[in-house]
């Protein structure tokens, strides 16, 4: 049985974070794999639609960067040239922030690279499904070069706003795997109107 974590309509920040802090403390790693999936393919038609983004670590985030981290979405739309159209929307105050941007498939299930022909001089970007079951939640990496150096990103996706525990504990393990500390894991600010009070019922199953 799985359970899923829920918010009082009070209470900003996610109780998920201060376990995700207990379980990474003092277990990182100094090393960095690459992109490494475990999927032995990858279904694009299953994996399209509307994704929450629920959690993100990274070389370059940290834990203060939370309370500027609005809830945002992910939509993949699969193009007839079997390439995925990420199209990404944010609410910043009274704004809609959206950014979009092509991912052509590469060798390795659930690989791709950014395509980056409309933005001249911008480094590469790799991005990897690592896992997915597609009806609840997915684990996705992406590197990129950005000032002569590699920025490495850790998205945890949700179908909703729910998250639940099995699913916390495989975003935990793979950030703790790409050698990255609880100070680079933040969690959007759910605090906003219409969202303090998300959550859910333990899973049935």
């Amino acid at each position: 049985m799985s359970i899923y974590f829920s918010v009082p309509a009070d209470m900003g920040p996610w109780p998920a974070l201060w376990v995700m802090l207990i379980l990474l403390k003092g277990q990182t790693s100094n090393t960095q794999p690459g992109m490494i999936s475990v999927l032995q393919s990858f279904q694009e038609d299953q994996f399209q639609g509307e994704w929450f983004v629920v959690g993100l670590a990274g070389s370059t985030h940290r834990k203060t960067d939370s309370s500027l981290l609005s809830p945002f979405t992910a939509t993949f739309e699969k193009n007839e040239n079997g390439s995925l159209k990420v199209s990404y929307a944010m609410t910043r105050g009274h704004r809609c922030i959206t950014w979009s941007y092509v991912l052509i498939a590469a060798a390795q299930p659930g690989g791709f690279s950014v395509d980056n022909t409309a933005a001249p001089g911008k480094g590469p970007e790799e991005v990897q499904v690592h896992d997915t079951d597609y009806s609840v939640f997915a684990l996705m990496l992406s590197r990129r070069r950005s000032g002569g150096q590699s920025v490495l990103t850790v998205s945890l996706l949700c179908r909703t706003w729910v998250i639940r525990t099995r699913v916390l504990e495989k975003f935990v393990h793979l950030v703790r795997a790409q050698g990255l500390s609880d100070n680079n894991v933040v969690f959007p600010d759910l605090a906003g109107p219409g969202l303090s009070g998300w959550g859910g019922s333990p899973d049935p199953a």
